[in-house]
């Protein structure tokens, strides 16, 4: 099988439906944040072990295809690939304040690092903000549903937790940022 056609050559891709559209088109934006998103959080999950964060972290993956999957669609068939619900940012509120528990209580900022998985994790939350906000870019020109947001900045606080959590798995200590001057 051929991965490669050529039809991109010149700028443009396909959507679904035929239509052929500029690759720096918002929602081309949109779609490649997401999926860089997606590819970041694998990078995390392989720095993982066995576990419920792997877990948890492959779920995201299949959630985040998902989410590209119905930003991508056009317009008109975009209800076909309305998977995502309130149910998938309540499972990432439920997972943060479980992580939480066991967690020293914030009264720092803290620095991206930590652990390989943490830092990776990092990444991936800044990903995250970055898919957000063009996301929040698309939805000025085109209808998402409110969930879809919800989910990336819901995400986003999930990423910041299972990277401490990550870190406390290897017994790694964030590493605080001391105010300036300090």
């Amino acid at each position: 099988m051929r991965i490669y056609t050529r039809t991109g050559d010149g700028g443009t891709t396909g959507l679904s439906g035929g239509e052929r559209i500029p690759k720096s088109d918002p929602l081309m934006e949109a779609v490649g944040t997401v999926d860089e998103l997606n590819a970041a959080v694998g990078v995390a999950r392989a720095h993982l072990g066995q576990g419920d964060l792997a877990d948890h972290l492959a779920s995201v993956q299949g959630w985040l295809f998902e989410l590209g999957a119905e930003v991508a669609a056009p317009q008109k068939k975009r209800h076909f690939f309305e998977t995502l619900d309130d149910s998938h940012v309540q499972r990432l509120e439920q997972w943060i304040d479980e992580m939480a528990e066991g967690l020293e209580e914030l009264r720092n900022f803290i620095l991206p690092g930590g652990s390989k998985a943490a830092s990776h994790l990092h990444l991936a939350r800044a990903v995250c903000r970055r898919s957000e906000r063009s996301i929040v870019e698309l939805s000025q020109i085109e209808s998402l549903r409110p969930v879809v947001l919800q989910f990336l900045n819901r995400l986003s606080d999930w990423l910041f937790v299972a990277a401490r959590e990550a870190s406390r798995q290897e017994g790694v200590e964030d590493s605080k940022w001391n105010t300036l001057g300090a």
